[in-house]
């Protein structure tokens, strides 16, 4: 069987961690930041960790045994 080909769009979105945890990055922060407040900009800046319910979904695209 061939391999399987990682999503471009997935691999410039998330990251993979060592145990296997999903990273992303919050959405927000490109455009209309003159109306937020300088804390939120900096809470939008953090990186998070993706929910559960979507872990699944992207490992998939991701290539990622489950």
């Amino acid at each position: 069987m061939s391999k399987l080909k990682t999503s471009s769009s997935i691999k410039k979105r998330f990251k993979l961690t060592r145990n296997q945890k999903l990273l992303r990055r919050q959405a927000s922060k490109s455009h209309l930041l003159q109306k937020k407040s300088q804390s939120r900009k900096k809470k939008l800046s953090r990186v998070i960790q993706v929910y559960s319910g979507d872990m699944q979904r992207i490992k998939q695209k991701y290539c990622v045994r489950l």
